[in-house]
């Protein structure tokens, strides 16, 4: 539990720490973030003697951590774009609807049943986005890019035969050679700002990579210690800490349009969060009845 809420509570603090980055233009960024979470990652499978791993990596797992690449700094980019932008309130909603989108990917494309509050929560969201669209006067289509982004990504990820630090490192040693690229591109035609804004802005960027990789691992080693209905739960903190923020600190002005859209989305929330509680107690109880009624090995 510790880890899953470290890892929440850091996700939830993105939107403090990107604008420290600036000047430096989204892409900019994204190219330090792919860079040195690529040595991140290289350096831990290193102290783990897991580096190996990259090197077993057939054509096949190659092409989909390509497609996991794209999918993946699209993301990132968006949600820079978005935070930078001062549209915190819109990466918030992204991260509340991703879940649901993730539910409705598997209906589609993993042909996965729907329980009724689930449905309903798909539903809901829909409406949600179909009223922020036509009465609220355009499409929050960063928070949808944010949400349909890491949606896939989570479809596809569920795909790869690859551990969560191998697939990372793998998808961002896959980027690295275009972000070095950029960079490189940025330094030699003035537009970088690495070497040009002091030391400060020079260890901000190079600790993106640590930024990224943290939680992303506390994720993963909380992902193996705790139900995977109490992880469900648990990532509603992020967006909730980033919409406190967006309203709180950064001052920004949500009008009636925009927060009875965000209400709806939220009661799509409880009901899917209400929909899982309710059907993981009954298979934790399973369990332990199963585990009870097993014979005890004799002794010897």
């Amino acid at each position: 539990m510790f880890y899953g809420l470290a890892a929440y509570i850091l996700w939830g603090a993105f939107p403090a720490y990107f604008p420290l980055l600036q000047p430096a233009s989204p892409f900019e960024i994204l190219a330090h973030r792919i860079v040195w979470t690529a040595v991140a990652m290289v350096i831990v499978m290193a102290v783990r003697g897991t580096w190996r791993e990259l090197l077993r990596i057939d054509a096949k797992t190659w092409a989909t951590t390509a497609l996991l690449a794209v999918l993946i700094a699209t993301n990132w980019l968006l949600y820079v774009i978005t935070v930078n932008s001062d549209h915190v309130a819109e990466a918030a909603l992204g991260y509340f609807i991703n879940p649901l989108v993730s539910i409705a990917l598997g209906m589609l494309i993993l042909k996965e049943q729907l329980r009724r509050l689930q449905a309903a929560s798909v539903v809901l969201a829909a409406i949600a986005v179909g009223y922020l669209t036509i009465l609220g006067g355009h499409p929050p289509l960063l928070g949808l890019g944010l949400a349909f982004s890491f949606g896939l990504y989570g479809l596809v990820k569920k795909q790869i035969k690859l551990n969560a630090t191998a697939s990372l490192a793998a998808e961002t040693v896959f980027l690295t050679p275009l972000a070095l690229g950029y960079l490189l591109f940025l330094s030699a035609t003035g537009r970088g700002t690495f070497t040009s804004e002091g030391p400060g802005h020079m260890l901000l960027l190079m600790s993106t990579g640590v930024v990224t990789a943290v939680p992303l691992l506390l994720f993963g080693i909380a992902a193996k210690k705790i139900p995977l209905s109490t992880v469900g739960m648990l990532q509603y903190i992020t967006p909730t800490l980033q919409m406190l923020w967006a309203v709180f600190v950064v001052n920004e002005h949500l009008d009636a349009n925009r927060w009875i859209g965000f209400s709806i989305i939220w009661v799509a929330v409880v009901l899917y969060l209400v929909d899982t509680a309710t059907h993981a107690a009954p298979r934790r109880t399973r369990r332990r009845d199963r585990t009870s009624s097993s014979p005890t090995p004799p002794a010897g």
